[in-house]
């Protein structure tokens, strides 16, 4: 899938601002991104996965968050299909867009690149490296501290035309913007220890084998300085947007 796009930026304006979450697993939500939001006077909804998504154009901010399916799988799963198509009707207007994980290979892929199998999964905390473009981008806070929460199996290369912003030794593709207005993930900056258990229980297949008490311990310890940077990306995103109304 190749849309042919270009980063179009669009007049600004003032109205009441409005963000989509679509999630695909409950315990995957804004996490960090949901508190910043709201005091930056957003009104958030979320649609779960499998709800069919009417029409976005009144949204400010769209962020596909994370889950544990391909973004290739639309065969096995239908509901991605329409999230291709939101995307891309979203960044043919230069509309704001965010990818969490699951979210940002959506993206990838929306762009014309290939979303494949990593070497490995990347489960845990680990590093980010910026690029430094990163360094100047909503990913700044990771700079001084580059711990970040990881838990993906696929990954993305990079679309033609995006910037690279950030990379790890297993997944050079960490993070990309397209233009002003999209951007994703392939870690999760929004990532909080406060639901962390969730995770933890959810993607239990996942960690088989795995030390679940020191991952436990390790998110208890990091999770307060994750989520000061959670909220310092969402700030520094909206912060470089360049959007008006999507109407």
């Amino acid at each position: 899938m190749r849309a042919n796009l270009a980063p179009l930026p669009v007049r600004k304006s003032s109205h009441m601002k409005t963000a989509l979450a679509i999630r695909h697993v409950p315990f995957e939500d804004l996490g960090a991104f949901g508190p910043a939001l709201a005091r930056r006077g957003y009104a958030v909804r979320y649609a779960e996965a499998g709800e069919a998504l009417r029409d976005e154009r009144s949204e400010d901010l769209v962020i596909v968050l994370g889950g544990p399916i391909s973004a290739n799988d639309e065969a096995r799963y239908p509901f991605l299909t329409q999230e291709l198509a939101l995307i891309e009707r979203r960044l043919k207007r230069g509309a704001a867009v965010m990818g969490v994980c699951l979210g940002a290979q959506l993206l990838a892929r929306v762009l014309g690149a290939r979303v494949f199998a990593g070497p490995a999964k990347e489960i845990g905390l680990g590093p980010i490296r910026l690029t430094a473009d990163g360094a100047e981008s909503a990913l700044a806070p990771f700079a001084a501290d580059p711990l970040a929460l990881h838990w993906h199996g696929d990954t993305f290369d990079l679309p033609r035309g995006a910037t690279l912003l950030a990379s790890t030794e297993l997944t050079p593709n960490q993070a990309f913007s397209f233009g002003p207005n999209a951007i994703g993930f392939q870690f999760h900056p929004e990532a909080r220890a406060q639901g962390f258990e969730q995770w933890l229980v959810g993607h239990a297949l996942e960690l088989a084998g795995a030390d679940v008490a020191a991952f436990r311990a390790a998110m208890r310890t990091h999770g307060p300085a994750l989520e000061a940077k959670g909220t310092r990306v969402l700030d520094g995103w909206i912060e470089q947007l360049d959007v008006a109304p999507t109407r």
